[in-house]
């Protein structure tokens, strides 16, 4: 492609609740169908794309009914497969390439994590798509997404939110809150600006992965974040 991207390879962190759109849970055909389109649509600028999803639109964790923890992390880790094979099907119906790898041996739903393979396929244009969390309870899909996006030689991380970027306060509820185009690392732990949990921001920070946050559902706000245009977003780096 003619255009310049800023990026050649990145991982890409989506919500749960992006594929079950006005439902309550579950899942959306149009909200997935889309989900799909803005994420083909980057991937034919010529970007590499790896892609984690959480589980909010199936489970948000057993805290609240008195489940013990390990038990309902490993449940939250079952939702991220079954999202990532409703995800495979999508693409497949639109002629992209597409592989899962799970954080465990799920045959024949999802081979193991393969390193060597998933750096081929990407190389080669296909989507992969890292389900099963980290396989260990108390870390977060954002977790999962930082150590997949260094473990997959990424060039950044993006995290899909609601909001077109970082602002000062929440846009949302002050409209007088300040966007950012960029920021530095230290000046987002300053700010006490909450970008992704405790474990994931240390990784990406302490590895010099860049973190870009973008409005997901903005129409074609993650192609022009790629080729470098930060209104559509913030970095971090």
């Amino acid at each position: 492609m003619s255009t310049k991207l800023r990026y050649q390879r990145v991982l890409l962190k989506i919500s749960g609740e992006a594929l079950k759109g006005e439902r309550e849970f579950g899942y959306d055909s149009a909200a997935v169908e889309a989900t799909v389109a803005r994420i083909a649509e980057a991937r034919e600028l010529g970007v590499q794309i790896a892609l984690v999803v959480g589980a909010g639109n199936i489970w948000r964790g057993g805290s609240a009914v008195g489940m013990d923890r390990v038990t309902a992390d490993h449940m939250g880790m079952l939702g991220t497969v079954m999202n990532a094979l409703r995800l495979k099907d999508a693409f497949q119906k639109a002629n992209i390439p597409v592989n899962i790898h799970a954080s465990a041996d799920l045959r024949p739903f999802a081979p193991r994590f393969d390193r060597d393979a998933a750096l081929d396929q990407l190389s080669r244009g296909e989507i992969v798509i890292y389900a099963g969390g980290t396989g260990c309870p108390f870390f977060t899909t954002d977790t999962t997404a930082a150590l997949r996006a260094l473990e997959s030689n990424c060039q950044a991380l993006v995290k899909a939110t609601k909001v077109n970027g970082i602002y000062t306060a929440d846009p949302m509820k002050d409209p007088t809150a300040k966007k950012f185009d960029e920021l530095s690392f230290k000046q987002a732990v300053e700010g006490h600006y909450r970008i992704m949990d405790a474990a994931a921001f240390s990784l990406c920070a302490d590895n010099n992965l860049a973190i870009v946050v973008c409005k997901f559902e903005e129409p074609g706000a993650l192609g022009r974040v790629l080729t470098g245009d930060f209104s559509a977003g913030t970095i971090v780096s």
